[in-house]
């Protein structure tokens, strides 16, 4: 029996070397080397201090800046842990809603954002994307449509001119990835930084 058990313990303990250790260090390694900044997580960095990842959202709710997606991550109640809050972009939480097409509770709840939506700018239909949570709940990306469609509230609140803000959205458009994958975004973070820089000048 010890002659059954002993190779397979040696193939145990080198296969959890090699694939539990050896290969994660090596291309933690390689990724480190080859995109260094992806490798440490994509971070955004303001006066020295990281303000977010590019890849995680961020829950923006002032006037005077782009919202992101909602996102229907929660947190465990402080008061009751068996109960569950909102934490909008709760990156250790990530997770839909799964409220299906008949969920009364989901309709409630875009129709009150569309209704908001529409008082603040009721002139263009509002982009199905600021209505409707990601399947992650941390989706950092709006399409230009949605950041767009935001324009006049922003240079409402921050007294800019529309065609700035207009420009400053145009500029931060990213294309599909590889020129195939995905659709034309606009990272949220990124676009509400540009837009201090701008309001200082």
């Amino acid at each position: 029996m010890l002659n059954q058990l002993r190779p397979a313990l040696v193939l145990l303990i080198a296969m959890t070397a090699v694939t539990g250790l050896a290969y994660p260090l090596a291309i933690t390694g390689i990724a480190g080397a080859v995109l260094p900044a992806r490798a440490a997580g994509s971070l955004i960095e303001r006066d020295g201090k990281v303000v977010g990842s590019s890849l995680i959202g961020q829950s923006f709710t002032g006037a005077g800046y782009f919202h992101g997606r909602p996102s229907a991550t929660t947190a465990a109640d402080p008061a009751d842990a068996a109960k569950a809050v909102p934490a909008p972009y709760n990156a250790a939480n990530s997770a839909g809603s799964n409220l299906g097409p008949t969920s009364a509770a989901l309709a409630e709840r875009v129709k009150g954002e569309l209704d908001t939506l529409k008082a603040e700018n009721p002139n263009q239909p509002v982009p199905v994307d600021l209505v409707t949570t990601s399947g992650s709940g941390l989706d950092p990306d709006v399409s230009p449509e949605a950041a767009l469609f935001q324009v006049p509230r922003v240079a409402r609140a921050r007294n800019l001119p529309e065609d700035k803000l207009r420009e400053l959205v145009t500029s931060r458009v990213e294309g599909r990835t590889l020129g195939l994958l995905g659709e034309p975004r606009v990272n949220v973070l990124a676009l509400n930084l540009a837009l201090d820089d701008l309001a200082k000048r």
